[in-house]
């Protein structure tokens, strides 16, 4: 799993994925539709985010969504 960001924009964490223009490109936990975030909206994850994250993920794999 690459970098983990939360977009406080929209509450949702994401894998940053690069630099689009002046926006930063995330991408959800275990794939999907990238979105645009602005980079004043966006900090790293704090454990308690990343543990979360990870769980949700592990929990949707489990159930074949995310393979």
């Amino acid at each position: 799993m690459g970098v983990l960001m939360m977009d406080t924009s929209c509450d949702r964490v994401g894998e940053f994925r690069g630099v689009a223009g002046p926006y930063w490109s995330l991408r959800p936990i275990g794939g999907g539709t990238e979105w645009e975030a602005e980079p004043e909206q966006v900090r790293p994850v704090d454990p308690i985010e990343r543990l979360h994250a990870e769980t949700a993920r592990a929990n949707a794999r489990s159930r074949g969504e995310w393979l």
